[in-house]
């Protein structure tokens, strides 16, 4: 991309929070305030680490003084353990001094990132399409629904609030980077995919890829800051999945892409559950793998629907790799095991979740086992539509079954 950009106003602001942020760990190490202090931190290092990447990718005048910012504050974080080890002043100097040069080094960054041409901002409108408000209501469903297990009951409001927060930046921070990285495909998938913001041109490439980086940087020191830090890694792992592993490599290079992709969609709950408890158990797994089963049916179903689409794209999907036949076949099988896998984890999950994802289960079989038998593109259509429906509502009988038995 042409160096002589200037950066947009939302990551000028997310360089001024950062530097904001790093002003604030160097107060609090010098007043000893402890948890204050690590908590800056938390919120310092992925802003910066979202302003470095933006300026490697689009505005490589920043990279100097940002990737100084990220490696100041590496430095300060890692100096911080040995001043909790050794407490010397010498120790505290170099931990205070670490922190100042992130500060400096940011604020350098922030007036660097006035210099240059302006790009549009885009309607914004536009920014909410980015972030892919139908597929993030299904995943924060199902992280509620893996925090409720987690919490055995209600989790308290606060707490609730803050998770879907967090997981919902996550969520459109990826969405929005899928954008980007798929807009040369979304231009010839049809008329729908072709009017997208960033493949129509409407919001220009540069600035959504700020818009998602922010948003995923903002999920990790919310989810860090409110509920812990495991909860801000599972979020951050699921979303890097989708966009550098799913979407940068998979989708474009395997028909298989959606049964691996599939594990990136399947952590909501697993942030959910670490939300409320601090830590990963066998029914988070469970649920994990409910959704990871339940996206190669949900996915083949709509690949069906709109298999000349992928084609015209050149994306390997299984209807265009291997027919429908194959597709209607491994859609079933992938059914059976989804619904028997359901019902079997209900030792863990509950007598009323049980009864929910067996009558759901028996109405999934029968529109699977319907397509394998015509796979029109009107039963495709329902298996599609009912498998959202199908997903959600599990969810949330796993989520009212502590509250109720």
């Amino acid at each position: 991309m042409r160096t002589d950009r200037a950066p947009g106003p939302l990551l000028r602001l997310t360089t001024a929070a950062a530097a904001a942020a790093s002003g604030l760990v160097v107060v609090s190490a010098a007043l000893e305030l402890g948890r204050g202090h690590w908590g800056a931190a938390l919120v310092a290092l992925p802003l910066l680490v979202a302003v470095l990447v933006a300026s490697v990718v689009s505005y490589r005048r920043l990279v100097v003084p940002a990737a100084t910012a990220v490696a100041s504050m590496l430095a300060a974080i890692a100096t911080g353990g040995l001043v909790a080890w050794l407490d010397t002043t010498w120790a505290v100097a170099i931990h205070v001094a670490a922190a100042g040069g992130a500060l400096a080094a940011s604020l350098v960054t922030l007036v660097v990132s006035f210099r240059g041409e302006a790009l549009p901002f885009g309607p914004w409108r536009d920014y909410v399409t980015l972030t892919k408000p139908r597929i993030m209501s299904l995943l924060l469903v199902t992280g509620a629904g893996g925090m409720f297990v987690g919490a055995g009951g209600w989790p308290g409001g606060r707490d609730l609030v803050a998770m879907l927060l967090g997981l919902a930046l996550a969520c459109g921070g990826a969405s929005a980077l899928n954008h980007v990285i798929d807009r040369d495909i979304d231009k010839l998938m049809g008329s729908r995919t072709a009017a997208r913001p960033v493949a129509s041109g409407r919001v220009p490439a540069p600035r959504a890829l700020e818009f998602g980086l922010v948003l995923s940087a903002l999920s990790f020191a919310l989810l860090a800051s409110t509920a812990n830090v495991l909860t801000a890694v599972l979020a951050l792992v699921g979303n890097l999945f989708y966009v550098v592993v799913y979407t940068g490599y998979l989708k474009r290079s395997t028909d298989q892409n959606i049964v691996i992709g599939g594990a990136a969609g399947a952590v909501p709950p697993l942030v959910g559950y670490a939300a409320a408890t601090g830590s990963l158990a066998l029914p988070a797994l469970w649920l994990f793998l409910i959704v990871f089963l339940w996206t190669p049916p949900h996915f083949w179903a709509l690949a069906l629907m709109i298999k000349e689409h992928y084609a015209a794209a050149n994306v390997p999907m299984l209807p265009g790799t291997r027919g429908e036949r194959e597709t209607t076949r491994q859609i079933l099988l992938y059914s059976l095991v989804l619904v028997g896998f359901t019902i079997v984890v209900g030792v863990w999950l509950g007598p009323l979740y049980t009864v929910a994802a067996a009558l759901l289960g028996a109405y999934f079989l029968f529109l699977a086992h319907r397509l394998r038998a015509d796979a029109s593109k009107r039963n495709a259509v329902l298996l599609f539509h009912y498998s959202l429906a199908y997903l959600a509502l599990l969810f949330v009988a796993a989520a009212i079954d502590p509250l109720v038995v």
